[in-house]
């Protein structure tokens, strides 16, 4: 569903950065930002934003302005997840209960009259969210904070500005009243844990141990920096996070390395596929971050998140 309304003191809290967002848009000062109406999601969206975003038995899926519950609804009776629903409009969380409670999973799919700045998400497994544009990019920061790593959002029609998706795609979306040819966008991200930093390791590919250090920036799930081996070193290739999964690669003094791991706290554990000269070899590798980096991402502000609205 696509709904959200902002409270009196949540309207007041963005007043000074909706102007802004008005004249990037070209959108009329007179439109109400921030207060996105209700449209029903087509079945066979809803269906495939949840096959996308994988959700099974073990998801706690959140959605935002959830409208008639047919998100949270579908997902616990079609895939044995559980969840909840927040909205403004009283009306409409009481239609969601009572479709949850004829659908049999009033247990498992619970409706709220909440606004969607007071409402604790921490808890998803999976996000669902309906929202305008300038909606996403208000609660994005939030959503980056507070998910955990690993949290799958899916989002119908509208992105997250330079938040790129780790995936998207189109399909007819019959029946849906908005937009041109009824047709629909999915996006999809995982979001990411924090790399940013300096790493250290030793690794032996010829049975001689040789010091390692990686120097890592991040934006978003994007990974920028350098690899160095026994004081050469190269720029990273590929470098990507998909939760707390890392991935990168870099070629040093003609030896490609291909790393992949999983972040654990402060340390990284994971394999590393060493080629040279026609030969492949994988070790094990370990590595221990000794620097700690913000990633760019967290020092976005709301007002330079609006500005990405194009």
């Amino acid at each position: 569903m696509i709904r959200f309304g902002l409270t009196s003191t949540a309207a007041a809290r963005f007043a000074g950065i909706l102007l802004i967002g008005c004249l990037l848009a070209g959108r009329s000062a007179a439109q109400d930002w921030g207060d996105t109406p209700y449209v029903q999601t087509p079945k066979n969206v809803v269906d495939r934003m949840l096959e996308i975003a994988k959700v099974g038995p073990g998801d706690y899926v959140v959605d935002l302005g959830s409208g008639d519950g047919r998100m949270v609804i579908t997902a616990a009776k079609e895939r044995g997840a559980r969840g909840f629903g927040v909205d403004l409009d009283r009306k409409l969380v009481a239609l969601a209960n009572r479709n949850a409670a004829k659908a049999g999973v009033a247990a498992r799919a619970v409706f709220y009259q909440r606004d969607l700045h007071a409402t604790d998400v921490s808890a998803a497994s999976v996000m669902s969210i309906y929202l305008l544009p300038e909606v996403n990019l208000m609660i994005r920061g939030r959503l980056l904070a507070t998910l955990r790593p690993g949290t799958r959002i899916v989002s119908h029609d509208y992105g997250m500005g330079e938040w790129t998706p780790d995936f998207q795609t189109e399909l007819a979306a019959p029946g849906k009243t908005v937009g041109i040819g009824e047709r629909s966008k999915i996006f999809y991200w995982v979001v990411p844990g924090r790399a940013a930093g300096r790493w250290r390791w030793h690794l032996a590919p010829d049975g001689k141990p040789v010091e390692f250090e990686l120097s890592l920036q991040q934006n978003f799930q994007v990974l920028e920096g350098t690899l160095a081996a026994a004081g050469r070193s190269a720029r990273i290739r590929n470098g990507k996070l998909a939760g707390e999964q890392i991935a990168f690669s870099a070629v040093v003094e003609g030896v490609q390395y291909d790393f992949s791991g999983r972040i654990l706290n402060h340390a990284l554990e994971g394999t590393a596929l060493v080629s040279r000269d026609g030969t492949k070899r994988e070790l094990a590798w370990s590595a221990t971050r000794v620097e700690i980096w913000d990633p760019r991402h967290a020092s976005l502000t709301t007002e330079q998140a609006l500005k990405e609205i194009h």
